[in-house]
């Protein structure tokens, strides 16, 4: 079946770095459609950014350009998120999504939290 299993979270201070690693088996991870989403405490869950079949990338979170990289490594079936300049208001759930063959998967998230 299909997994996603997200890793590198923790707590870093502002303007600190972290790279979310999100894992994934049971389909073929180079056709799908990768995406990372975040959701703070009382807030619904946000769209951070896209990284497509081919490669290409879509940030839709404003409050992260610039800062935030999605990447993706086919050969090891690893979709990436390199977060730099973190800030306090970056703290949330960050959840691994893929849409492959017109079905959404989900990972159970990894808790980013920035603070001093």
């Amino acid at each position: 079946q299909v997994q996603l299993v997200e890793s590198g979270g923790g707590l870093v201070q502002p303007g600190g770095s972290l790279r979310l690693s999100c894992a994934a088996s049971g389909f073929t991870f180079s056709s799908a459609v990768m995406s990372w989403y975040r959701q703070a405490p009382g807030k619904e869950r946000e769209l951070v950014a896209t990284i497509t079949s081919g490669g290409r990338t879509i940030t839709f979170a404003a409050s992260v350009k610039g800062r935030f990289i999605i990447s993706r490594d086919n050969a090891k079936n690893t979709v990436y998120l390199q977060m730099k300049s973190l800030k306090p208001e970056d703290t949330a759930v960050y959840y691994c999504n893929a849409n492959w063959r017109d079905a959404t998967h989900w990972g159970q998230g990894t808790q980013v939290t920035v603070s001093s």
